[in-house]
């Protein structure tokens, strides 16, 4: 599972083995979430991460989308 970004206690990870469309999991000590990256960034999916989290999970995505979307391209397309 490569870890695209840790900030904020927030790990923001793909799986090894990713489907399309673009996206990007998110871990911290409460749960997890999914945040699809493309077209634009949208909470998918959310198991007990705090709204607070929530929140600072999608500013972080839309502040780092572009680079996020390029780290999935370089992992995949090995």
């Amino acid at each position: 599972m490569p870890t695209v970004l840790f900030i904020f206690g927030l790990r923001f990870y793909f799986y090894s083995a990713e489907h399309e469309p673009i996206h990007v999991h998110v871990v911290s000590s409460d749960g997890k979430a999914k945040f699809a990256l493309d077209p634009t960034v949208e909470l998918v999916q959310n198991q007990g991460l705090k709204p607070k989290d929530i929140k600072r999970a999608e500013m972080i995505c839309q502040s780092f989308r572009e680079e996020f979307i390029q780290k999935w391209h370089e992992y995949f397309k090995k």
